[in-house]
């Protein structure tokens, strides 16, 4: 049996890759350590098979305790996708937590991986690390893009980025950084935008836009990008860095009009707030290196109606899963000790 400790893995898309890797691989136990914050909910990992799925309460940033962990379990690699995501929340709420999950997490997860000797270390990221693209440019985000962070959220993320290059370069640490672009599927917080519109039109309420709705990025099924990492894991070269990305270039009033249409909901089901300050204008990712090593996404640009359609059958079906979560507030599973 390989283990792997996946750090996040009760969020959005730590909880979706455990779920594909248990059903991909007959040979991995997951060992999951999730601090259980506002997006960690232990409902993501129900019906998990017990005796492959260890879960874990525990803070990344807390050196004593993931050395004790890792220390103990010795996994044959660490994916770590835990981090403060809640760009909104960096803006108007301070940068603390941020600092701690995503530039302080990495260097623990880091340290313990040259401590222990772990065979690999891999850190998701994001595209938004890179800053931002022009709407009428002819240009993508490359692995060798220099980072030009434009919200505090992004700024702490290319911390921890280069926290673990310097660990590769300095020490030898076997460590890979991936830097995805925005993930929609199953399991997604409601208060992001794709699932936030689908709840907001399935209720006939207007769905916010900010600005004029031009802000374009490239989504990918989160599927893909558990396929991507797992791919990873097998073929990517500690020191190298990965974009994952679909070119499936989406402006926000597109996104919803297609989710309108799926719903068959009037197409004026919007109303327009005030802009986010620091709002990056597109995003857009180059590829190339990750499919090079055999990579084929099952939703490209042509299935994303489907991954829509999909989307918006999984909610419809776990009505009760989005109540359970909205109920308990930005402070779910705060209480459960284990």
């Amino acid at each position: 049996m390989r283990t792997i400790l996946v750090g996040g893995g009760a969020g959005f898309i730590g909880s979706n890759f455990v779920r594909y890797m248990l059903g991909a691989h007959e040979d991995v136990k997951i060992v999951n350590v999730d601090k259980l914050t506002y997006a960690g909910n232990l409902d993501n990992l129900a019906d998990l098979p017990e005796d492959r799925h260890l879960f874990i309460k525990a803070d990344i940033s807390d050196q004593v305790r993931m050395e004790e962990v890792i220390g103990n379990i010795r996994p044959d690699a660490i994916v770590n996708f835990a981090a403060e995501t809640h760009v909104d929340r960096s803006i108007h709420e301070g940068l603390r937590d941020f600092v701690f999950a995503n530039v302080m997490g990495p260097q623990v997860l880091a340290e313990a991986t040259k401590k222990f000797e772990i065979p690999l270390y891999i850190q998701i990221s994001t595209d938004e690390v890179f800053g931002a693209l022009e709407l009428d440019e002819d240009r993508l985000f490359h692995e060798e893009t220099p980072f030009a962070p434009n919200m505090p959220y992004a700024a702490c993320k290319a911390g921890g980025d280069l926290i673990c290059r310097s660990y590769f370069k300095t020490f030898g640490t076997p460590i890979i950084v991936t830097h995805c672009s925005n993930n929609y599927g199953p399991y997604q917080f409601p208060e992001k935008f794709i699932p936030q519109a689908i709840e907001k039109a399935l209720a006939d309420q207007a769905i916010p836009i900010y600005g004029d709705g031009l802000y374009v990025r490239d989504w990918i099924h989160v599927i893909d990008h558990c396929r991507a990492i797992d791919l990873l894991l097998e073929k990517g070269v500690p020191g190298e860095v990965y974009n994952i990305g679909v070119d499936n270039e989406r402006s926000n009033l597109e996104v919803v009009k297609m989710l309108l249409e799926l719903l068959g909901k009037p197409a004026d089901l919007t109303v327009t707030v005030k802009d986010r300050p620091g709002h990056d204008r597109r995003y857009a990712i180059d590829a190339r290196k990750i499919t090079a090593l055999g990579w084929v996404p099952l939703y490209g640009r042509a299935d994303f109606e489907r991954g829509l359609r999909e989307k918006i059958e999984w909610y419809a079906k776990n009505t009760d899963w989005v109540e359970r979560l909205k109920s308990r507030g930005a402070e779910f599973n705060s209480h459960i000790k284990i």
